[in-house]
């Protein structure tokens, strides 16, 4: 089971990602748990669930910074979503771009 959390402004732009995420992760067989979350609930949902990968949409790659150390403590490998496969809204490459995170953390 792999747990992606995807972070924007709102946590409402990333919710259509999120259900082509979930589309390729069905066809390749990969078992998920990938959800968007607001910026302002990070840290709610990092104390309340494992999370393998951090992706912040582009919209609050500024934010990146502030959130390394929160994921560090926890080895979860944090990057900030490829914009054009975000504007691309490409759940597949999306998806590749957290399992490569995952297995090579």
């Amino acid at each position: 089971m792999r747990t992606i959390m995807l972070v924007c402004a709102l946590g409402m732009s990333t919710s259509l990602l999120v259900t082509k995420m979930k589309d390729a992760a069905a066809k390749k067989g990969i078992e998920s748990d990938i959800f968007a979350v607001s910026a302002s609930e990070v840290d709610d949902v990092l104390e309340q669930k494992n999370v393998d990968v951090f992706l912040l949409g582009p919209q609050v790659k500024f934010m990146k910074k502030q959130f390394e150390p929160k994921v560090a403590e926890k080895n979860i490998p944090i990057d900030v979503i490829n914009m054009q496969h975000y504007g691309m809204m490409d759940g597949e490459k999306v998806l590749e771009q957290a399992i490569e995170l995952i297995e090579n953390k």
